[in-house]
């Protein structure tokens, strides 16, 4: 039976092909509730949770494309210095946020030098493929 449309909670530990960990929710003790297959999560998670049954565990790999995209190197940009307020402290290497149209959003602070300031705003997972091992503990509805 489907879950779409569904309010699910499901646990899950999130890795690299490396087998770095970068997110799990056993390690804050709570799953993630959200609505299977509403645009809540990434598509690969939301197509591998539609058809599980409740209690199940499965152990997904989900592609770039169906993850956070691939890295696109057109969302790396220069900014002149002269148009940055306090530009010589940009933390490089740390993420900074900016205001947009839809709200504030992260760019990583790639280089500043005298002249410019170069931000990613790829998603830090952007170009990775990830693993998910995925366990389904509640199902509303």
């Amino acid at each position: 039976m489907s879950n779409e449309g569904k309010k699910v909670k499901a646990h899950y530990r999130g890795t690299l092909d490396d087998g770095t960990q970068f997110d799990c929710s056993y390690d804050r003790g709570e799953p993630i509730e959200f609505t299977c297959m509403a645009g809540q999560m990434i598509p690969g998670f939301d197509a591998a949770v539609k058809d599980m049954v409740l209690g199940e565990k499965k152990t997904v790999k989900i592609p770039a494309a169906q993850a956070y995209g691939e890295y696109n190197p057109q969302a790396v940009q220069r900014v002149p210095v002269a148009n940055i307020p306090n530009a010589d402290q940009l933390p490089v290497g740390q993420t900074v946020y900016f205001n947009g149209p839809m709200g504030p959003f992260p760019a990583k602070v790639v280089e500043v030098d005298s002249e410019y300031a170069t931000f990613d705003m790829n998603h830090e997972l952007a170009g990775k493929d990830l693993t998910f091992e995925i366990e389904l503990v509640e199902v509303e509805g």
